[in-house]
């Protein structure tokens, strides 16, 4: 590309119209007012992918590690959210939620998620099976805890609403897939598969699903790459069983929470994910095959060593994808009066997860500067409810590379 000819067409310019580069737009604009930005997203609108399919849920911040972005971020970012949804009338509800310890092997992992949620600041309650059944009248389990600042909320117009209250600053390009990026020492431009070129001083990476492949068009190698992993979810037929959120006790092995019971804003209860590697990074159901996409994953060494690490766990998931049943039969650890027939197909959703070279799945969220960069490479769950503190850090990096 020949490409910084009559200056720049904007001061800051982010690539991914979820809710991460929605939120950090929306930061630039509040932190330097009179900054030009530009938000580029490949699909026909904003918020199409991990942000728009995700379960809804404003996480509290217990399973993450003391110190850790995801456990600050959460934390902090759940009282935002709140308050954000509140201010411009989203719907949104703090209903709490229980982690249920359903066989004895799990108590002593229960008891470290309270001191775990008590190190992060977060109210935690202990609870036996009778205090269970006062929350969880059909849920049944040896303990649990109740976390109350879990909520859940519509996370498509929490991003619709960043959107509008950046708009004045930021112009944000919907339709607009990036294929080149050109980095010199004075700025950035990039072009996209319509053919428009976009100038620069700085760049910021919020692809998500395909953070990974920006970072390499901008010449950058991230020593990681996106394993995508669908989350397959069903729906209660009847949901007045569940009152609130129920969660198993997690491994603390897996980025994963296990299958559980989420009540949604709208009153639906959805039952999952099974995590299942995906065929596409935009995968959500065995018949989406990319085979370039899947050749990337399968050429990595890290996919086969995370594989060859955890294939027992991730046997299960398989199977629960391919079985109705396999998947019913872990539902009955929380709900045990659940059947197949209760349970109704739901619309899934894919986890862009970094995996290292090493086949470590990478725990935290990570964000990497470059010159005249800013790379988000992983950021899943929780990063919606902690998209605020998210926007705010990286918006902080980009003006600081202005």
């Amino acid at each position: 590309m020949t490409v910084f000819r009559g200056g720049f067409d904007c001061d800051v310019l982010v690539i991914g119209g979820g809710i991460v580069g929605l939120s950090t737009a929306y930061a630039l604009t509040r932190a330097a007012p009179g900054t030009r930005v530009t938000v580029l997203e490949k699909e026909p609108g904003t918020a199409r992918h991990q942000t728009g399919r995700n379960s809804g849920v404003i996480h509290s911040g217990i399973y993450y590690r003391p110190g850790s972005l995801k456990a600050r971020f959460a934390v902090q970012g759940a009282a935002e959210l709140v308050k954000f949804c509140a201010e411009y009338g989203i719907p949104h509800q703090i209903t709490g939620k229980l982690i249920v310890a359903t066989g004895r092997d799990e108590l002593p992992r229960l008891h470290a998620l309270v001191q775990r949620g008590r190190e992060n600041g977060i109210p935690v309650r202990e609870l036996g099976p009778a205090q269970i059944a006062e929350y969880e009248p059909e849920v049944r389990g040896l303990a649990a805890i109740q976390v109350g600042t879990t909520g859940v909320c519509d996370f498509g117009a929490v991003a619709a609403q960043l959107a509008a209250a950046a708009e004045s600053s930021a112009g944000i390009r919907c339709g607009e897939e990036v294929v080149a990026v050109d980095r010199r020492p004075w700025g950035v431009a990039v072009r996209t598969a319509s053919g428009t070129v976009i100038r620069a001083r700085a760049l910021v990476n919020c692809a998500g699903l395909h953070s990974d492949r920006v970072a390499r068009l901008a010449g950058d190698d991230p020593q990681m790459r996106i394993v995508p992993f669908r989350g397959e979810y069903y729906e209660l037929a009847e949901p007045e069983r569940v009152r609130g959120l129920v969660y198993p006790v997690p491994d603390p092995a897996f980025p994963f929470l296990g299958v559980h019971l989420t009540r949604g804003i709208e009153g639906s209860v959805h039952v999952g994910p099974n995590a299942v590697p995906a065929l596409a990074r935009e995968g959500y159901d065995w018949s989406a095959i990319r085979p370039g996409e899947l050749a990337g994953t399968l050429s990595w060494p890290g996919s086969w060593r995370m594989a060859g690490r955890h294939w027992r766990y991730g046997a299960g998931e398989l199977r629960r994808s391919l079985s109705k049943r396999a998947f019913t039969a872990a539902v009955r650890r929380l709900l045990p009066s659940v059947t197949e027939a209760e349970l109704r197909p739901a619309a899934s959703g894919v986890r862009a997860q970094a995996v290292l070279r090493d086949g470590t799945l990478v725990d935290d969220f990570l964000i990497e500067e470059a010159p005249r960069t800013v790379h988000v490479l992983n950021a899943p769950s929780p990063a919606a409810t902690a998209s605020l503190p998210i926007g705010r850090e990286v918006a902080r990096r980009a003006l600081r590379l202005l």
